[in-house]
C-alpha cells in the first residue's frame, strides 16, 4: 500500500490537496472528519471550541495517537492520501502500519491561512486572527510541529489557488511514481 499523509497548520491548503488527490484517482481520508463526526455523535455543534475539546479529550483519555488509530481501519485502498496528521505520534503509527509512507508538509503563512479560513466559512474555524493563533498554539501543543519536522517533502502555498493545485498535482504524481 502507498500512503501519503499530509501535515500542515489549519488553512494551509490540506483540503485543496485532498481535492487534487481525488482528481487523480487517490482515495482519501480526512482525519479532521473523524473528530467532527465524534463531535456530532455527541450532539454538539461544530464550533471551533467543541471540536477542539473533543479532539483534546480523546487524546487525553486514549493517548496522543488515538485519531491515527481510529483512521487505520478506514485505510483500505492500495493508494491513499490521509489528510491532517497532527503529531509525530500519529506519524509513527502510520509508519509502523504502512512501510510505504510519504509525509507531505504543507506550509502557508498565518495571514494567508486566516484569509482562506474566512472565505471557506467552516463552522469549526474561528473568526479572528487571534482565534487562529490560539488554534495554532493548541495544535503545536499536540505535536504538529514535530510531525512537520518528519515530513519527507514540502509544498508551499502562498500564491494563487491554481498554482497550488498544479504544484500539488505534480508533487503527488512524483510521490506515486516512486512506487512504480
Amino acid at each position: 500500500m502507498k500512503l501519503i499523509v499530509t501535515v500542515g497548520m489549519p488553512g494551509s491548503g490540506k483540503d485543496e490537496l485532498v481535492e487534487v488527490a481525488r482528481s487523480i484517482g487517490l482515495a482519501t481520508l480526512k482525519m479532521g472528519d473523524l473528530v467532527r463526526d465524534e463531535t456530532r455523535r455527541r450532539g454538539l455543534q461544530l464550533t471551533s471550541q467543541n471540536v477542539a475539546r473533543i479532539a483534546n479529550e480523546e487524546r487525553e483519555k486514549h493517548g496522543p495517537g488515538i485519531w491515527a488509530q481510529r483512521a487505520l481501519p478506514k485505510l483500505t485502498e492500495t493508494r491513499m492520501l490521509v489528510d491532517g496528521c497532527r503529531s509525530d505520534v500519529e506519524v509513527g503509527i502510520f509508519r509502523h502500519n504502512f512501510g510505504d509512507l510519504f509525509v507531505l508538509g504543507i506550509y502557508s503563512s498565518p495571514e494567508s491561512r486566516h484569509d482562506r479560513m474566512m472565505r471557506r466559512s467552516r463552522g469549526d474555524d474561528g473568526a479572528s486572527l487571534q482565534e487562529l493563533y490560539d488554534r495554532d498554539r493548541r495544535e503545536l501543543k499536540w505535536g504538529i510541529g514535530n510531525a512537520f519536522a518528519l515530513a519527507d517533502g514540502l509544498l508551499l502555498n502562498e500564491g494563487p489557488l491554481e498554482e497550488f493545485r498544479r504544484a500539488g498535482r505534480s508533487k503527488l504524481e512524483q510521490i506515486l511514481e516512486r512506487e512504480d
